[in-house]
């Protein structure tokens, strides 16, 4: 009976530990997402300006350089460029793809589509870096974000279950 007790309040501190632990780590990815998205916007603008490769093939190479979720956004506009715009298919992979970026990160990136294969490059050149200083912006709310909430969660998760252990012993 004992044993039974042990197991099922180790469980109950595992599993609360564990979630706390979740919960911090979505501070962590959106850190890690913006990050990768800010990289991944810097080789589609560099290969705009020096080799004038088509918006489709850029995208292409982009989704296989990145294999977490930026690269599956990249994936799905190129894969939705076979037979829509370039703006309309990077506003529809942005929003048929999971990621741990928030809803106004997600409107940030809408932004890009403005221009996307609408203009000449220089134009687009010019969005995507209005895109990056923003993302900047992002990237620092993020961070702050992390540092404040990832010890709370984890600490969190911690204590609740420690409180359930000793409630139930």
């Amino acid at each position: 009976m004992i044993i039974i007790k042990v197991i099922t309040l180790s469980l109950i501190f595992i599993s609360s530990t564990s979630i706390g632990i979740l919960m911090a780590n979505k501070y962590k990815k959106r850190v890690e997402e913006l990050s990768n998205m800010k990289k991944a916007l810097n080789i589609f603008e560099t290969k705009m300006k020096y080799t004038y490769m088509p918006i489709p093939d850029i995208f292409e190479e982009i989704s296989k350089a990145f294999t977490n979720n930026i690269g599956e956004i990249f994936k799905v506009a190129y894969i939705n460029m076979q037979t829509k715009s370039a703006s309309e298919s990077w506003n529809l992979a942005l929003d048929a793809v999971n990621t741990n970026m928030q809803k106004n990160d997600i409107q940030v990136l809408k932004g890009l589509s403005k221009l996307l294969g609408k203009t000449e490059i220089e134009g687009q050149i010019s969005e995507i870096e209005l895109t990056d200083n923003f993302l900047n912006l992002q990237l620092e709310d993020a961070k702050k974000a992390l540092d404040k909430n990832e010890k709370l969660y984890k600490n969190l998760g911690i204590i609740t279950g420690l409180a359930l252990v000793i409630i139930l012993i």
